[in-house]
């Protein structure tokens, strides 16, 4: 079953109020991509300031910068639980909130105040992968697309209806990093999509089968821990899925080595899960629970990322044939 929204015009291009939520840079593109629809933005909220860089000094988050560069009034609640916050959101006076990795719950309360509710912006084809994660854990489970969905925001965890869907292909080689930037395109493109159709009475709505879902829990560093006794396709989706963050390694000896880059192969070698096989400029050969994985870009303790090439020439007897990980 379907409902559609409609929202009054009038002769102006934009009729729609919107108050903006939210703080890394997924959202700022978004923020960016409205604002550059000429939308009418009347207040953005974001996190407050957080110590960042090498003299931990407060730092804005990109949403936040954003708005300062054009003159949008900016709020940085702790909660948004309180009557005092909830009375400065409803005094800007919102047709739709526009939510995008906000990163603070919005209680039913705050949900009710913008006449036509909250939307968010979420980076998964709805019902699959609700959650925290949903780019790297798309990535890591081998799924052949992805998209971003705007979804009208309810009280569960991304469980609102869904109001508009925009599709992407996975690629071999995509990155969390660079599925990120192209979803924060997407979902900037997505939103201005929906809100045009808002304003034309045409936005409709679809509830999402539960029966579908599936959640992408929070990253943690720990899970970038490779076991080697897995099957290849499986290592090498995680190690492109983590990347940048949290990042992927192995332990040879006390050394701990962090993986960038690597590449799957069908070829074992018969030897124990996470042994050296080969060692050779083009890359390093770990056997794995099936197949072997050559790695091409790695980083040594102490040091920045490099090519196998750079550590062959830097003289390291470091992941030589024979050798264990762990």
């Amino acid at each position: 079953m379907t409902r559609s929204f409609r929202i009054q015009r009038n002769r102006d291009q934009h009729t729609v109020r919107l108050v903006f939520a939210g703080t890394p840079d997924f959202a700022a593109t978004a923020l960016r991509a409205l604002i550059a629809a000429k939308h009418t933005i009347v207040g953005v909220y974001s996190q407050p300031d957080r110590p960042a860089g090498r003299g931990r000094k407060l730092q804005p988050s990109p949403v936040k910068q954003v708005a300062i560069d054009h003159g949008i009034p900016v709020f940085q609640p702790e909660t948004l639980k309180t009557p005092e916050a909830r009375q400065q959101l409803a005094d800007l006076r919102p047709d739709v909130m526009v939510v995008a990795a906000y990163g603070l719950i919005l209680p039913k309360p705050v949900l009710e105040i913008p006449t036509h509710g909250c939307l968010n912006i979420h980076a998964s084809l709805l019902p699959r992968w609700r959650g925290a994660a949903p780019i790297q854990r798309a990535i890591a489970a081998g799924d052949a697309d992805t998209g971003i969905t705007i979804m009208q925001m309810d009280e569960g965890l991304d469980t609102g209806a869904m109001l508009l869907k925009s599709l992407t292909a996975i690629n071999p080689g995509d990155t969390g990093g660079s599925l990120h930037d192209r979803l924060a395109e997407l979902g900037g493109q997505a939103i201005v999509k929906a809100l045009e159709l808002l304003e034309k009475g045409e936005l409709s709505s679809e509830p999402q089968n539960d029966d579908l879902a599936c959640y992408a829990r929070k990253l943690s560093k720990d899970e970038g821990h490779i076991d080697w006794t897995t099957e290849v396709v499986a290592i090498e989706r995680l190690i492109r899925a983590f990347n940048p963050w949290p990042g992927t390694y192995t332990d040879l000896g006390d050394q701990r080595i962090r993986i960038h880059e690597a590449t799957a192969l069908n070829d074992t070698g018969n030897k124990p899960a996470g042994t050296v096989l080969r060692r050779e400029r083009d890359g390093i050969d770990i056997a794995c629970g099936t197949g072997s994985l050559r790695i091409t870009r790695l980083q040594l303790p102490g040091s920045r990322a490099q090519s196998v090439n750079d550590l062959i020439n830097g003289g390291k007897a470091l992941l030589m044939p024979g050798q264990e990980l762990r």
